[in-house]
Parts: C-alpha cells; structure tokens; sequence
C-alpha cells in the first residue's frame, strides 16, 4: 500500500491515523516536530502527508511549501481544527490534495486518503 506520514503537534491525534491507516495497510510514520518530518520526506519516498495546520513552530501551510519543493509530485492532505477561507486557499494553491476540518471521523479519513492517493 502506500507510504504515509502525518505531522500533528498533538501526538494522540497523530497515533489515532496511524492506527486506522496501519490497518488498511499503510506505512504511516507519526511526527510532532515540523523539522523531523521534513527530514522524513527528504530521504524517504513518501505517498502522502497528513499535515495538521497548527504547529508547534511553525504551521501546516510553511511545511507544505518546503515539501513542495523537496518533492513536488507528494500528495497532501491538510487537517486542521480551526478553518477559514484563506488557509483553505493557501493550502489548495500550494497544491494540497485536500483540505479537512478536524475532528474527522475514520470512514471520512479513510475516504480521503482513498481518494488522494488516487488522484
């Protein structure tokens, strides 16, 4: 299946996908920290990132830019409790897969990355 990792400055957030990731046979690594990510991405071939918009250091958005020039074919999906328009149409410029309002449930989840992997 595919190679996934998800990047959440709230680590129960973070294992709860990858649990529902891992049983439908995904590789998902779990990251709180934006520069242990990147580094993943950098010297992995990943699938698709799971990137939560509110970070500890910085936000989901900056991250998707630096993973968009470290590999621009990588698929994203962006999480975030707090919504609005203008990081909905940050995300979607920078050409993430999908934008999600947290909480999302584990059909919805599994249906998004469903989706984004075959996009």
């Amino acid at each position: 299946m595919a190679h996934i990792f998800v990047l959440d400055d709230v680590l129960d957030a973070a294992v709860l996908t990858q649990r529902i990731l891992s049983k439908k046979g995904h590789q998902v690594a779990i990251f709180t920290e934006e520069q242990e990510a990147l580094q993943y991405a950098r010297i992995n071939q990943v699938d698709l990132a799971i990137l939560d918009i509110n970070l500890k250091k910085t936000n989901g958005i900056a991250v998707l830019e630096e993973l968009r020039r470290a590999d621009p074919t990588i698929r994203v999906i962006m999480l975030t409790g707090y919504p609005t328009i203008e990081t909905a149409r940050q995300a979607l410029h920078l050409g993430a897969t999908d934008y999600c309002v947290k909480p999302i449930d584990k059909s919805e989840l599994e249906q998004k990355v469903s989706a984004a992997l075959a996009h």
